[in-house]
């Protein structure tokens, strides 16, 4: 794609780096087929492609953003599907991240959507505030119909049966490994997985040190700053990921850490782009050394058994035949490129693994995504979850929170973290999603 940038322009990092990616585009079309919401909506500018224009169109231009404009951008869900489609290799992650950044800074949007994104800014990445939050909009479910804001009674609807209480692992602390050390790693304990479920953190923190690694919650460590990111509020974020940039290079030079575990895709794919979010900032040497050791749970749980030994029989045996419907968190699977660790795990800890047809579109949540456009979100979901009960499974996996509690919502079995599934296999206890307290599961095969 030819650009016309100035000299001036192009002075601009951020524009730089968008001419760079605009000029891989060669109009080809092949994300359109792999685009959730061209699918569901049927519009060009609703497209890789047809926002690729539209943000050539702003940014050469050097114009303020239209309505018709930011209407798209803000429908597009991150999910990447396209960087994964695209034969040209064009780097729509950080196009987007650009285009969202300038729109925030130039575009006057309606009050009640500066309201709405100003409060999910300063709740979601607090797991305090979110609690509160949560509490709120459990007493508000009665009164949920009466909103007259979409968006509103999606947040209501949002909030868990079951607000867990907080668990003391996500304090900073260390936690010492069974038998030798083989490994010294950092956990990101993550924002707004500690106030919606902690068995998440709990299951890693057993699983690893079972498996031979120091765990430690560093001290300062918090929100990867990726939903701020994503609407494009860019000193909010990179303050926020700065925090954990300075936490984390502490404990390198301190004791060192083989990895930052992260068991949370969403902000797996965040933490791993450090190096680019800050390449122009004093921290670029910091950042990227983060970037450079950050890891998704099933790529330290990969290489960790290649050399295991038996880890024990699990104090609540996992019964023969199960069957686990795999979901591919898009934050994984494109945003990653991990595509067969999370299936190879769970297939070498006994389970039968099944997929859902289309595996590699959007369940809808992505980040805050199913709270601001619910109506296409709630589409994406009825697809996601009948093609996964479509496979008839005793339980969903998937390795992402927000990706959980979106299928969660609606699907009609367990949805439960891969992680605790392997925990569970591998000598752990059974996930409480899965106790028949809970009413949720009764630990034996459904009949076909």
């Amino acid at each position: 794609m030819q650009t016309t940038f100035t000299p001036e322009q192009l002075k601009d990092p951020g524009t730089a780096r968008a001419n760079e990616i605009l000029r891989a585009c060669v109009h080809c079309g092949f994300c359109t087929a792999t685009c959730p919401t061209y699918q569901v909506l049927g519009d060009e500018l609703d497209s890789p492609r047809g926002r690729i224009y539209l943000i050539k169109d702003m940014l050469e231009n050097d114009r303020d953003p239209d309505e018709k404009t930011v209407k798209h951008i803000d429908r597009c869900l991150s999910c990447l599907a396209c960087m994964t489609t695209c034969p040209s290799g064009v780097h729509y992650m950080h196009l987007v991240d650009h285009a969202r950044a300038y729109i925030e800074e130039r575009y006057k949007r309606p009050f009640t959507d500066r309201a709405l994104r100003w409060v999910l800014a300063r709740v979601l990445p607090y797991p305090m505030r979110f609690r509160l939050a949560l509490l709120g909009a459990k007493m508000a479910r009665p009164f949920a119909r009466l909103m007259p804001d979409a968006r509103l009674r999606a947040m209501i609807e949002m909030a868990p049966k079951v607000i867990p209480p907080v668990s003391r692992n996500d304090d900073p602390q260390s936690f010492a490994p069974v038998g030798a050390r083989k490994k010294r790693v950092a956990l990101m304990t993550g924002c707004a997985q500690k106030a919606l479920n902690t068995d998440i953190n709990d299951a890693t923190i057993r699983l690893l040190t079972r498996m031979g690694c120091e765990v430690v919650v560093a001290e300062g460590a918090g929100c990867c700053g990726a939903l701020t990111h994503h609407m494009g509020k860019e000193d909010e974020s990179h303050a926020t990921a700065a925090r954990n940039i300075k936490a984390w290079c502490a404990e390198m030079d301190a004791g060192g850490l083989d990895a930052i575990v992260i068991n949370t895709s969403g902000c797996g794919t965040t933490v791993k782009d450090y190096g680019h979010m800050f390449r122009n900032d004093p921290l670029a040497g910091d950042a990227a050394r983060v970037s450079a050791r950050a890891k998704d749970i099933s790529e330290v749980l990969i290489e960790l058994r290649r050399d295991a030994v038996e880890m024990g029989a699990p104090k609540d045996p996992v019964p023969e035949g199960l069957t686990i419907a795999y979901h591919a968190a898009c934050s994984l699977q494109h945003g990653q490129q991990i595509k067969t660790y999370p299936k190879d795990l769970l297939k070498q800890a006994g389970f039968k693994v099944v997929e859902p047809a289309d595996s590699h579109l959007c369940c809808g949540s992505a980040g805050t995504y199913n709270l601001m456009q619910p109506e296409i979100s709630a589409q994406l979901k009825e697809r996601k979850v009948k093609t996964l009960e479509a496979r008839n499974p005793d339980i969903i996996a998937a390795g992402n929170i927000g990706c959980m509690m979106q299928i969660g919502s609606a699907a009609g079995v367990p949805v439960v973290h891969t992680v605790e599934l392997l925990d569970w296999a591998w000598g752990g206890p059974k996930p409480p999603a899965l106790s028949t307290e809970q009413g949720a599961f009764d630990g034996v095969p459904r009949l076909r």
